[in-house]
């Protein structure tokens, strides 16, 4: 039965004091001939972290995930599990298991067959299996469906069949390669949400692969942003989120707007010139070329002629865009168009949504919230 105590093989608090990294990656680097698929990469990702690579196509994510799985060997540096390097040794020897977009389960099996498969396989006594696959299957939410078939089954269902079964074996690390990919969009978020709820509940390592910026940030706890083989940020979903290392992450996680221009001191106070308009930025930035980073939620409009409140840029509106939850709204300013996001429900909300074309408004954002980027 599920509760709210340690699951099975879980590690207490007090034994992760100094935990050892569940897995560290040094200096690894992966070739196929002349291309370099990783290149030169170091990563920690600690015991219960829900780790998530995430980034473009053929940007390392699935060969990272490949060389941790043992699936190709490394063409040099070191990978170690829960503090033992594993560079030559193979899959079935590893303390991982995986679970792929395609579930790859049995379809002449039932339910508990695929789940127990693993566990017949490392001889544990008919006792320990039958229990180990009621307790994961209750995990998953799938206790009433252990008879039937794969066939007999929606996609969501079968993800989870294969998470039943991976999770199962209790490995110190799950490897999940775009698990969510082959579902429909809301399907899709409600797995979301039941991977964190599983992990929060076993605490096992979760790594995760995925090219969606909107799974990472809602599942994960440490995202890894992977580009060209490289890792080029590694933190909270906040911290991407909210301070970019260089200007591909800030583009890539999320929608934002990018101002160029050029910081110096006014006074003691730092100012960020772009075009013909003067901004604040955060008092310690240093002088010269920038890129000025601001999310579309930070935006607000006021009227074109108050004088109130921060500097901001003079604009005009160029487009309006209800979108259910929430309204875009694009406007043109000297330095280019910006977009502004206003969620509905919010009393703060209605003067910036209902905004005409071709008002002249000013666009502001408070200092704190826009990031500079010299990258």
């Amino acid at each position: 039965m599920v509760t709210n105590q340690p699951w099975p093989g879980r590690p207490a608090d007090s034994d992760l004091a100094e935990p050892v990294p569940a897995i560290e990656l040094r200096h690894a680097t992966k070739r196929y001939g002349e291309a370099v698929a990783l290149d030169d990469v170091s990563m920690v990702i600690q015991p219960g972290e829900f780790f998530c690579l995430l980034g473009p196509s053929g940007c390392g994510k699935t060969t990272t995930l490949n060389l941790i799985g043992g699936f190709i060997p490394l063409t040099s540096g070191d990978l170690l599990i829960e503090g033992h390097t594993v560079n030559d040794l193979p899959p079935h020897k590893r303390n991982v298991n995986t679970v792929f977009q395609s579930y790859a389960l049995f379809p002449h099996m039932t339910v508990a067959e695929n789940v127990a498969f693993g566990l017949r396989m490392e001889k544990l006594s008919k006792a320990d299996i039958a229990q180990r696959t009621r307790e994961y299957l209750e995990l998953v939410g799938l206790s009433g469906l252990a008879g039937r078939l794969p066939a007999q089954m929606s996609g969501g269902q079968q993800q989870r069949v294969a998470l039943a079964r991976a999770l199962a074996k209790r490995p110190a690390v799950l490897l999940l390669d775009e698990p969510l990919g082959a579902l429909d969009l809301k399907l899709r978020k409600q797995m979301q949400t039941e991977l964190a709820r599983i992990h929060r509940q076993v605490g096992t390592t979760f790594v995760f692969v995925t090219h969606d910026q909107e799974e990472a940030l809602s599942m994960a706890t440490q995202i890894a942003i992977m580009s060209n083989g490289t890792v080029l940020q590694q933190g909270s979903p906040r911290e991407v989120y909210d301070r970019p290392a260089n200007r591909f992450v800030a583009d890539f996680v999320g929608d934002t707007n990018f101002l160029a221009g050029t910081v110096r001191r006014d006074g003691g106070q730092a100012v960020f010139d772009v075009g013909s308009a003067v901004v604040d930025v955060q008092g310690d930035a240093e002088a010269g070329p920038a890129t000025l980073m601001i999310r579309p939620e930070f935006l607000a409009l006021r009227q074109g002629d108050a004088t109130d409140g921060p500097r901001g840029l003079t604009a005009r509106v160029v487009n309006v865009a209800f979108l259910g939850n929430h309204t875009r709204i694009t406007v043109s300013t000297a330095a280019g168009e910006m977009v502004v996001v206003r969620p509905h429900g919010t009393r703060d909300s209605t003067a910036d949504t209902q905004r005409e074309l071709g008002e002249e408004v000013c666009v502001w954002w408070r200092t704190e919230n826009a990031a500079l980027i010299r990258e």
